[in-house]
């Protein structure tokens, strides 16, 4: 009785430090976006060369991979034409071909918000402007890399904000970056970083981000992704998991591919160990000492709050060296240890 006593206070505890009554920020609640881009029902009506298009909420990567593979130029630029937004998110189809989409469908879009991300030389993977908007860009050549990362960020990151000025080496993008300066290019294609802003996050610190009800819809956008990468041949990636992006990964754990999953500023990921992940992947885990996410109580009660510690000695993770991190987004500072791990991590030079 005792015991179910000191839950019920942790619990309330969690419910007010995520509420904004310890003086954190309270955010809005966000409806999250899932399901296939705008355009589907116009491109499930098309064909090409009299061939029915897969359905993009149910073909499987691999069977949208064999489907371009069977096509001609012109017909896969014809598709290319007449659904940007479609051929841009769907896992599968060739990369360079989601590329160009994706330009067209940012400067479609006359938003003077996306205008930068739908530069020349920007290889964006993903784009959707729904809601806040999703994006994900890539970072190197993914279609020669011998190493893939994928950074999966926390809240208050979207398409809209994405390209807005942070502090170097913060933010999806900064991180990526980062993370590819510090493996190097190496022989070949190195390793490609991939910044996935592929679902709907929390915005502040709020309920939002103290259940797992957007990262239950992440997850199952995140897995697809992955799916997506197999399919085109791209390497198994590593997922660096940053914040509320760490219950997104633990919750995705089991239904990717990943040779990695690191989590680091967690909340925690939904699970008691990181044997109960699911996942035939290593697991890595880091926090920084002046890193705020210490101050949230890990526990998972009536849906509020993420669980066990990922750096603590009971969850099993492998611990990365962080003594020198500032803050809850100081892990990709160059010079930080975390950052030398995170890049052995990468290049699968990590025991």
């Amino acid at each position: 009785m005792r015991r179910f006593g000191r839950t019920l206070v942790t619990a309330a505890l969690a419910v007010t430090l995520v509420g904004g009554t310890a003086g954190w920020a309270s955010g809005d609640s966000q409806a999250a976006v899932t399901g296939p881009p705008p355009g589907a029902a116009a491109w499930r009506a098309d064909t090409v060369s009299g061939r029915a298009l897969p359905d993009p909420a149910t073909a499987a990567p691999r069977e949208v991979a064999a489907f371009f593979a069977g096509l001609d130029d012109t017909a896969r630029r014809q598709l290319l034409r007449s659904h940007p937004l479609v051929v841009g998110n769907l896992e599968g189809a060739p990369l360079p071909l989601r590329y160009e989409a994706n330009r067209i469908a940012v400067a479609a879009t006359g938003e003077a918000r996306y205008a930068s991300l739908a530069a020349p030389d920007r290889q964006l993977l993903a784009f959707d402007p729904r809601g806040r908007g999703q994006v994900a860009e890539v970072f190197g050549d993914l279609e020669r890399a011998e190493h893939v990362s994928v950074i999966v960020p926390g809240s208050d990151n979207d398409a809209a904000t994405y390209d807005a000025p942070r502090t170097p080496h913060t933010g999806p993008a900064g991180m990526a970056r980062a993370l590819r300066e510090a493996t190097g290019t190496g022989t070949g294609g190195g390793t490609a970083v991939v910044a996935w802003i592929g679902y709907t996050t929390p915005v502040g610190v709020g309920l939002d981000a103290a259940d797992g009800r957007l990262a239950r819809a992440g997850a199952v956008r995140l897995a697809r992704f992955t799916a997506g990468l197999d399919a085109v041949g791209a390497p198994d990636p590593v997922l660096f998991c940053h914040s509320y992006g760490s219950v997104v990964c633990g919750l995705a754990a089991r239904h990717t591919d990943a040779t990695d999953l690191v989590a680091f500023g967690s909340p925690g990921m939904r699970a008691d160990t990181a044997a109960a992940l699911g996942t035939g992947a290593r697991v890595w885990a880091a926090r920084g000492p002046s890193d705020w996410i210490a101050d949230v109580p890990n526990v998972e009660f009536a849906g509020i709050g993420h669980g066990a510690d990922p750096t603590s000695a009971a969850f099993g993770a492998r611990r990365v060296p962080a003594a020198d991190v500032q803050g809850h987004t100081g892990y990709f500072m160059p010079g930080t240890q975390s950052l030398a791990a995170f890049a052995a991590i990468a290049k699968g030079a990590a025991r």
